[in-house]
């Protein structure tokens, strides 16, 4: 199998004639593929693969939902396609102790306002670290994703068009780069000797998810909130919904259209009642 490749695996293939040799659903059998084939898909993103299965490679499958605020439905249908998996491959400890504590979803978006958003830069400019800078302003200004941060090489950056690109599988985002973000990254990436990693550790090796996570939690945010900022800006300055959701790498356009009822808070909204009723005539 190529890397990154959506093509069935045999032993994928080999778990689906299991389930139907055990009397599964169809229902059931197509539902545990695809939870099996998008496993297999964030694996080969951490230069892992499903053949060779460790328990750490499936708690941190499960962090990472819990990191997207996938539903609870959501990670026990995929905790339950894994469990199954490994009792197929007559290993059902791997699954034993697994950690699962779902992000409680909230109503409202969570995004800095003005205020916490210059405060943050302020503070992460008066620790004088220009690597967690640079972290801070591509997450802001892209919305990219702490995963697709980390995953970025030198490659992806390109600083005469202003762009920065995301590649993933089936996948290649270009996002327009900000004047400041490009500074930061243009100094930053001469402050190293990486050959192929934007981002790395004091040790030279490429920077982890939780690194950047670790380092942001001293300033009171995550990723996903830097993300959610991003999108929600835009959105507040009438870029259209669905050029925010091709930059922000959404599969479901309703994702995107959170972020417009977000923005129409109350006031607003009498706000946008008053103008288009007054002094204007019903016919």
């Amino acid at each position: 199998m190529k890397k990154h490749s959506t093509e069935a695996i045999p032993l994928i293939l080999d778990f689906c004639l299991w389930l139907n040799e055990h009397n599964k659903s169809p229902n059931t059998i197509k539902t545990y593929k695809r939870e099996l084939e998008k496993y297999q898909e964030w694996l080969q993103e951490k230069n892992r693969d499903i053949n060779h299965l460790e328990k750490s490679d499936i708690q941190s499958y499960i962090d990472y939902l819990e990191e997207q605020q996938k539903s609870l439905a959501t990670i026990d249908k995929t905790i339950g396609a894994i469990r199954t998996f490994a009792k197929f491959l007559k290993k059902p400890e791997l699954t034993f102790g697994i950690e699962i504590k779902p992000v409680e979803k909230k109503n409202e978006i969570e995004t800095l306002s003005a205020f916490e958003y210059n405060q943050l830069l302020k503070k992460v400019k008066e620790d004088g670290n220009l690597r967690n800078i640079t972290i801070v302003y591509v997450l802001l200004h892209t919305g990219i994703r702490v995963s697709e941060l980390c995953s970025l090489n030198r490659s992806h950056i390109d600083l005469d068009n202003h762009e920065l690109i995301v590649e993933k599988t089936n996948e290649k985002r270009v996002i327009p780069l900000s004047q400041e973000a490009r500074e930061y990254l243009k100094n930053y990436l001469a402050s190293h000797s990486a050959e192929e990693a934007v981002f790395v550790s004091n040790a030279g090796e490429r920077l982890t998810e939780r690194a950047v996570q670790y380092m942001l939690k001293k300033y009171q945010v995550n990723p996903q909130k830097l993300r959610h900022t991003f999108c929600q800006r835009l959105i507040d300055n009438k870029v259209d919904v669905e050029t925010v959701s091709r930059l922000a790498g959404h599969k479901d356009i309703n994702v995107t259209k959170r972020y417009i009822k977000s923005s129409m808070n109350k006031q607003k909204v009498e706000e946008a009642i008053n103008e288009a009723f007054t002094n204007s005539q019903i016919c």
